[in-house]
């Protein structure tokens, strides 16, 4: 009745940006992500302890934490009959949470695969998926690797709402995506937080959904054809996008910081001497950016030279995995 298991984060090249469903997470239209390794989450899930236990980084989660972690919980209970009682949950990631680097999504994803594990339920990664996706929208597309696709979906029980894995993560290895740390601190205004207050108030918000939704089919073309320059493109557009309609909501939500317009205005100046790096940014301050293996070197330097902390080299991430090393 005890399980294990490690995921990664991705982040959005296709952004996820505001739920048509608070309850279910339910988005206003698909999103498209690459997963990120060496960046994990590791989570241990044991039923039958004496009461409710959810651990996450060290401390006992609380509020809105412990009752998503639980949600998860349940549903896994529900499916198996409810006859597998109280469970503990200690969930350890290896780099910030909340600070804009989808630290739930692969946390979320760890649970859902260990959850359903330490309940006897067989490996699948669409139930994964849409179980992962109750504790956090974007986990659903950290249960496989490489690309993954959200299905935004129709039903409004939400079963048609769930990651597919377009492509693995062996399919464009030369890719990289540098990770710069530019504030370690938590985010002001969740995620969650500032998709609702972005949906209910930004009058640009109706025009990101139908842009978003069409940019999803052609991402998969160019990751298909391994066009880094496009895609990049459309990266960055999409991610500006993005952006562009929480600064729009009233009052304006801005989670860019100087450094990380700094560092965005240097990597346009770097493209024009012939450099090929991009950048995506999800609700944080801290840019991923986008290039090939032959750049990463100077990509990081580029990074540390306009204010990071830290910079971590990532490559496409696989699957979500168990793990037979216990937490507890």
């Amino acid at each position: 009745m005890k399980a294990t298991a490690l995921a990664h984060p991705n982040i959005a090249l296709v952004k996820y940006w505001g739920k048509r469903d608070d309850a279910l997470i339910l988005p206003h239209q698909s999103s498209l992500s690459l997963t990120l390794a060496p960046l994990s989450v590791t989570t241990t899930v044991e039923f039958g302890a004496g009461s409710e236990q959810v651990e996450i980084n060290g401390h006992h989660a609380k509020g809105s934490e412990r009752e998503r972690v639980l949600r998860v919980l349940e549903a896994v209970r529900a499916e198996t009959g409810g006859k597998l009682g109280p469970a503990r949950m200690v969930s350890r990631g290896d780099f910030p949470a909340a600070a804009g680097l989808a630290s739930s999504a692969a946390g979320f994803a760890a649970l859902a695969v260990a959850a359903r594990a330490a309940a006897g339920l067989p490996e699948d990664p669409k139930a994964a998926s849409l179980l992962s996706r109750l504790g956090s929208g974007s986990a659903c597309r950290s249960v496989q690797g490489g690309f993954c696709e959200w299905l935004r979906g129709e039903r409004p029980d939400g079963t048609d709402s769930y990651a597919v894995q377009r492509f693995d993560a062996g399919h464009w290895p030369e890719l990289r995506m540098v990770v710069a740390i530019l504030n370690r601190d938590e985010k002001e205004v969740k995620s969650r937080d500032g998709m609702k207050h972005t949906v209910e108030t930004s009058p640009y918000y109706a025009a990101w959904v139908k842009d978003a939704e069409a940019e999803v089919p052609r991402a998969v073309e160019l990751i298909q054809r391994k066009d880094l320059q496009a895609l990049g493109e459309l990266a960055e557009r999409n991610a500006w996008r993005m952006h562009s309609t929480a600064l729009a909501a009233n009052p304006p939500l801005c989670y860019l910081h100087a450094n990380t317009l700094e560092l965005i205005e240097h990597l346009r100046e770097q493209r024009k001497k012939g450099m090929p790096v991009w950048f995506t940014l999800d609700a944080g301050p801290n840019p991923v950016l986008l290039t090939d293996a032959a750049h990463e070197v100077v990509a990081e330097a580029l990074a540390l030279a306009c204010g990071a902390a830290d910079v971590v080299r990532c490559v496409p991430g696989g699957d979500a995995v168990l793990k037979s090393e216990h937490l507890f």
